[in-house]
């Protein structure tokens, strides 16, 4: 838990509006502060997981009355360190993970700041400072290994706003509720059912496909196809923030979420569509359950993306008789791809939890803004360290399978390129990746955890003829 910093005197409706009108305004046709072209000869990668939630699970108190916090400011540093010795590499394309010995560094130093505007209302704005680059800059596997790397790496420190959203809470009765003060949370009171309103640039990961013990690369596993679900292709930018808007509605032991958000001009880029002619449309249905007297969650999410993509068969009959490598860019029109996610938490005991996701795409086109997986399942464990005396420690371990379809695998077997992959030809194998880390809380510094974390990869980028991969990494985070 973050510490809170401050609470100030709450404003009127009025100045509250007024300032959310100029503020949103002023900032949100253009958030991001980086120059949106710096980068742009590095290989397309995904957006980066590791966002603090819009919308964070709720840390629900005793029933209590208490006077809402009017604002707060909160700060983390994450600094992620991986290494990979050389591996068996008998070829190596654009899109391939260096066979060489390797290391690379990533840090983020974000601060978050909010406002109460008005009874259930609140304004927030994320400033973040990036540096560094991810293994092979970013490529190299469809499940990517540091949720902390983003495709835009830069050896000199460079700011950034991935975040300005306003939030409503609308209650609609039942049991009254103590929030904790989080980051990109005030501390407020609310009803045990009601409606959150979240609209302006975020992360759609920050409200939907969360999972206690696998989702914050920050704090638990570092893999992207472990901390989301690896088929969900969800709207963003080449940070991993998009613009749109989102309600959730929490009705007893259930949650309904829907959204709509822009999806990059051209797949995977630094520029958002402005006008939303590309868009996503995403739906989550969430059900609380309980199973051996513990808590659990059983989400079912979909997803709709329409917008310019090509698809593979396309592009692979456009160069049918030649030597050229087939390219989705070549073939892209206006159509929809969908999928859909499974993803389930269960609380086993006080201090051991697991989940479990599997997701699933159409295939037969290019991923818009997250990576080349068209299927996955994952599943692990999360066990705290009470039982050797060290409570805020935790351990985890998690194995995933991600999976391409026909179409993909004749696309890359012909030397395709993709978001994440290609390797110039494709010996197909499914791409199996298991995880564990340890986080240690330093006993003298309040909120510091240092991380050691392994990842044992099998079939990197899919293919047989590679690997497998020992990587190795460590990670420091503080939050203030």
């Amino acid at each position: 838990m973050l510490n809170r910093v401050a609470c100030g005197k709450i404003i009127t409706g009025q100045q509250g509006l007024a300032v959310l009108l100029v503020v949103l305004c002023s900032c949100l046709s253009h958030v991001a502060i980086a120059d949106p072209t710096v980068g742009q000869g590095t290989t397309p990668s995904s957006s980066n997981h590791a966002a603090t939630k819009v919308s964070p699970p709720v840390e629900v108190s005793t029933p209590i009355s208490a006077s809402p916090e009017t604002w707060g400011v909160y700060g983390q540093f994450t600094g992620v360190s991986q290494y990979h010795p050389s591996f068996t590499a008998p070829y190596t394309g654009k899109n391939s993970l260096d066979p060489n010995n390797v290391s690379s560094a990533t840090t983020d130093l974000t601060l978050f700041a909010g406002i109460r505007i008005s009874g259930g209302g609140e304004l927030w704005i994320n400033a973040e400072v990036d540096q560094g680059f991810g293994l092979s800059n970013t490529v190299g596997m469809a499940g990517y290994p540091s949720g902390e790397a983003y495709k835009i790496g830069e050896n000199a420190p460079y700011l950034r706003l991935p975040r300005l959203f306003y939030r409503q809470v609308i209650n609609l009765g039942g049991e009254e509720q103590a929030i904790e003060p989080a980051a990109n949370q005030l501390g407020r009171t609310q009803s045990a059912n009601n409606v959150i309103l979240t609209i302006g640039k975020f992360s759609v990961t920050d409200v939907f496909d969360t999972n206690t013990y696998a989702h914050d690369p920050r704090a638990d596993f570092f893999n992207w196809s472990i901390v989301e679900s690896g088929a969900f292709d969800y709207a963003a930018d080449a940070w991993g923030f998009a613009k749109g808007v989102s309600i959730e509605w929490t009705q007893s032991g259930w949650t309904f979420r829907g959204g709509f958000f822009d999806l990059s001009q051209v797949p995977n880029t630094t520029v958002l569509d402005q006008t939303f002619t590309q868009h996503e449309w995403v739906g989550e249905l969430e059900e609380r359950v309980q199973l051996w007297e513990h808590p659990g969650k059983v989400k079912l999410l979909g997803f709709v993306n329409q917008g310019n993509m090509g698809s593979y068969a396309g592009a692979l009959q456009l160069v049918a008789g030649t030597a050229t490598p087939p390219d989705t860019a070549n073939v892209r029109h206006f159509s929809s791809r969908a999928g859909g996610a499974i993803n389930f938490e269960q609380e086993m005991s006080s201090d051991l939890g697991g989940f479990v996701r599997a997701s699933m795409n159409n295939g037969s086109k290019e991923a818009d803004d997250f990576t080349e997986i068209n299927k996955s399942f994952a599943a692990g464990l999360s066990l705290r360290g009470d039982r050797w005396g060290r409570h805020d420690d935790t351990f985890g371990f998690a194995a995933v399978a991600n999976g391409l379809s026909g179409d993909a695998r004749a696309y890359f077997a012909a030397g395709g390129i993709g978001i994440l992959i290609g390797d110039g030809h494709l010996n197909y194998g499914l791409e199996k990746i298991m995880e564990t880390y340890y986080s240690y809380s330093v006993p003298a510094v309040d909120h510091l955890t240092l991380t050691l974390d392994y990842q044992y990869v099998v079939n990197p980028a899919y293919n047989q003829d590679r690997g497998p991969v020992n990587i190795f990494g460590m990670r420091v985070h503080k939050e203030f």
